[in-house]
């Protein structure tokens, strides 16, 4: 059956019939059992763009950590495997995606993650680190606003590894960020998609 648009993966509310699944995963050493259902990102297996983004990305060396965008928690749950000491917070508008990140954080026993809607997290927090595969598909403006939000959230010294593919944008978000002030480097590119390194300008 086809979604309808309130189907969406970026969508607050779900109406297609939740379908819970499990699957395990093998991705930059770890194995990992992942939480799916319908209507949320990464649903029975893991995208390409995500798999790239965990295997490639220079990895965090703790703090506060964000996943934006979870979906089911793919990336959250790698960085809090790879990180324990670090505290990781799973962040998504979809509050079906935000139940399938809590079941794949109890899954793998990971005590280190916040899954959260964007408002319940503190408004005076800022991350040593960002990782998202962001929702190219909400639309240039809409994803615009949301890399604005979060990205000024980043410490002086912070980070962010967004990974997008070529054909959905990845050179003129690159840009995009560039005119707002940010160093960009594109840090790897497999399978066609690019990871954008994003570190804030000097003043920041």
């Amino acid at each position: 059956m086809a979604m309808t648009t309130s189907d969406h993966y970026f969508s607050e509310k779900q109406v297609s019939p939740s379908t819970p699944t499990t699957y395990a995963v093998n991705v930059r050493k770890l194995q990992l059992t992942l939480a799916g259902d319908r209507g949320v990102f990464n649903h029975g297996e893991l995208d390409w763009g995500t798999r790239v983004l965990l295997e490639n990305a220079p990895l965090p060396s703790g703090g506060e950590l964000l996943d934006l965008g979870c979906g089911g928690g793919a990336i959250a749950a790698a960085l809090a495997t790879l990180r324990p000491d670090a505290h990781v917070w799973a962040v998504d508008v979809n509050e079906r995606a935000r139940d399938v990140a809590r079941r794949t954080m109890t899954l793998n026993s990971l005590t280190n993650v916040t899954v959260a809607a964007p408002d319940e997290v503190p408004a005076e927090l800022v991350f040593d680190a960002i990782w998202s595969n962001p929702p190219i598909r909400i639309g240039k403006s809409e994803l615009h606003d949301l890399l604005d939000r979060w990205l000024a959230r980043l410490s002086s010294n912070g980070c962010a590894d967004l990974v997008v593919h070529k054909n959905l944008g990845s050179d003129s978000l690159a840009t995009w960020l560039s005119g707002r002030g940010y160093e960009v480097v594109r840090h790897a590119s497999k399978q066609g998609y690019r990871i954008l390194h994003v570190t804030p300008p000097p003043h920041f």
